[in-house]
């Protein structure tokens, strides 16, 4: 009886330890906080004899991740006003008749659910799928995700085309310059993790 009573103790022990230390990811919804000064979006564009490369600065950013269902919320909204190539007058045309910036200040990603198994800990791969919207209009699209946890911090990186041109943006080619009608998106995501609410 006494033995029987000490397992059954050790087993209860056993088990409130396994809960207790069980990896957020796996047991609960949480939240990744970006840090703007961490975070960035670079963009890489083919042109004539060169390739042009510039970035976007974050503005705020916050996403609600549940593992469980793979379902998500939030925004990541990056500065279109802050986009830079190093070219004064190429910037001026890029915000001024390709980006109209002045009129549509900002560009998000809205994400509503992840496929993939994300891990606890370490570096995993997901398949994002939300709204990304830029010049004033919402695309359907899936981004590619590199994500690594640790026990309060993140990283993700993703790459992925975005046609600026069939979006409605005018493409600023001229007689002696040609540009694709495509721009290579780069994101650089860091952060916080905390417990959603």
């Amino acid at each position: 009886m006494i033995n029987s009573k000490r397992w059954s103790m050790a087993s209860i022990a056993a088990a409130l330890f396994v809960v207790g230390t069980m990896p957020r990811a796996s047991a609960q919804e949480f939240t990744l906080h970006l840090d703007p000064a961490q975070s960035r979006a670079a963009f890489t564009l083919s042109a004539t004899a060169h390739t042009v490369h510039g970035t976007f600065n974050l503005k705020r950013g916050e996403i609600h991740f549940d593992p469980a269902s793979g379902k998500a919320s939030g925004e990541i909204v990056f500065d279109a006003t802050s986009g830079q190539t190093g070219n004064s007058s190429r910037d001026h045309k890029m915000h001024k008749d390709v980006l109209q910036s002045a009129q549509y200040p900002e560009v998000t990603f809205r994400p509503d659910r992840a496929e993939g198994k994300l891990a606890p800990q370490g570096q995993s791969n997901l398949q994002v799928h939300g709204l990304f919207a830029i010049h004033g209009t919402d695309h359907e699209m899936t981004v590619p995700a590199q994500i690594s946890l640790t026990a309060d911090k993140w990283t993700a990186t993703a790459q992925f085309q975005l046609p600026y041109v069939a979006w409605g943006m005018k493409n600023p080619s001229n007689f002696f310059l040609k540009v694709g009608d495509t721009v290579n998106i780069e994101l650089q995501c860091a952060g916080a993790i905390s417990p959603s609410k």
